[in-house]
């Protein structure tokens, strides 16, 4: 599975490898059976780079492209997907934003705080009762002078509880169609009427920081508006593009780490006098598998490589993410089989890649909604 990659990102790819080995797999299965935000490993994570990935160096970022973004996710992922998701949420989503559409202002304050670690961020885009139609959002922001006073319920935040940092997604104006009339705005997270609300028990990912956040009356300056009045849900989508295709890259990391794991237990596990890897039926499963991740990883590649060239690429990230999110659901599902009773337990990690891995087909927008973008593309061709 090792591609042509530049040499600075093999490099970049194998160190971040060597990092997930020795400070994260050793406790990702602690972290995900006491269902906790592993907040000591975040300074870790700032030392490495991996919270300003994408950052530019003049506000304390690494400055690196969107395929070695995809890189560090991805092979943190082979080893625990709710890190990951903590890693491309906050990269991708939260400083994602400010730093696609933020004031220069906005960028000096903010973003070398989240590259430092100091202040993770969180994105707060889906409500209670919007998910997958995310323009009918019911979340309000009226202006009462040079202020702003947003007032709504957000369900499913990443980094909600302990972000420093939220980019807020409300309704601005009644007057136009929905998806037109949406702004959006940096809200400390200590700022008076921003509160949280219950934590989401979750299937999978338990370590990532998932809850429901409040916004009553909270009140924010015009400075803290992102971009345009009115034109938030246009940025969003651009967020988006990115945002699929570090899920894509999560749901590669955990697919290869299942993938191993099912080959090593293939050849420790005997069954009839031999190695179960001696069997075809088996060997049929790891073919599989190997071929899928392959081809997941190429259109992973291709998305993020696109999105460097400064193309565009919103058909292609989504390609890449429902491609990647139902291989590694299917990898991850056979390579439990291949571990047989041993892998429904927790015993060993598969089950919690398997967990994990099904959040990829839902996060980012649903398998539905990848394929609906992609016709809508294909139709307009």
């Amino acid at each position: 599975m090792d591609f042509d990659l530049p040499e600075s990102h093999r490099l970049l790819r194998d160190t971040v490898r060597e990092f997930a080995a020795r400070e994260i797999a050793p406790r990702a299965r602690e972290w995900d059976r006491e269902e906790r935000f592993p907040h000591e490993i975040v300074p870790r994570l700032a030392e490495l780079g991996l919270l300003g990935i994408r950052v530019p160096e003049k506000y304390g970022g690494a400055g690196l492209d969107m395929l070695a973004y995809a890189l560090c996710v991805e092979e943190i992922a082979r080893v625990d997907g709710s890190l990951a998701l903590t890693v491309a949420s906050h990269n991708g989503l939260g400083t994602g934003h400010i730093l696609a559409v933020g004031t220069e202002e906005q960028k000096q304050k903010y973003l070398p705080r989240a590259a430092r670690g100091e202040w993770l961020a969180a994105w707060a885009l889906t409500e209670p009762g919007s998910g997958s139609d995310s323009a009918a959002l019911k979340t309000t922001a009226r202006r009462e002078g040079d202020e702003w006073v947003i007032r709504g319920t957000k369900m499913f935040i990443t980094q909600g509880s302990v972000g420093g940092f939220c980019v807020v997604l409300a309704r601005t104006n009644f007057d136009v169609p929905a998806q037109r009339g949406i702004t959006a705005f940096v809200v400390e997270t200590n700022t008076p009427g921003y509160s949280v609300g219950k934590k989401i028990e979750k299937y999978g990912c338990r370590a990532s920081d998932t809850v429901e956040v409040r916004l009553d009356d909270v009140r924010v300056p015009d400075a803290q508006r992102l971009g345009e009045v009115d034109q938030g849900f246009r940025d969003t989508m651009r967020i988006l593009d990115s945002g699929r295709v570090s899920i894509a890259a999560m749901a590669l990391g955990l697919g290869r780490g299942a993938l191993e794991m099912a080959l090593r237990y293939s050849k420790e596990r005997s069954a009839f006098g031999h190695p179960i890897s001696d069997f075809q039926a088996i060997q049929w499963l790891l073919a599989d598998a190997r071929t899928d991740l392959d081809a997941a990883a190429l259109l992973t590649y291709r998305a993020a490589w696109l999105a460097d060239q400064g193309r565009r690429y919103t058909a292609e990230a989504s390609m890449a993410k429902l491609f990647a999110s139902e291989v590694a659901t299917r990898v991850c599902n056979d390579a439990l089989q291949i571990h047989g009773g041993y892998g429904y337990t927790r015993e060993f990690d598969i089950e919690r890649h398997l967990r994990d891995a099904k959040l990829c087909e839902i996060g980012e927008g649903t398998s539905q909604v990848q394929r609906m973008v992609i016709a809508k593309h294909l139709l307009r061709e």
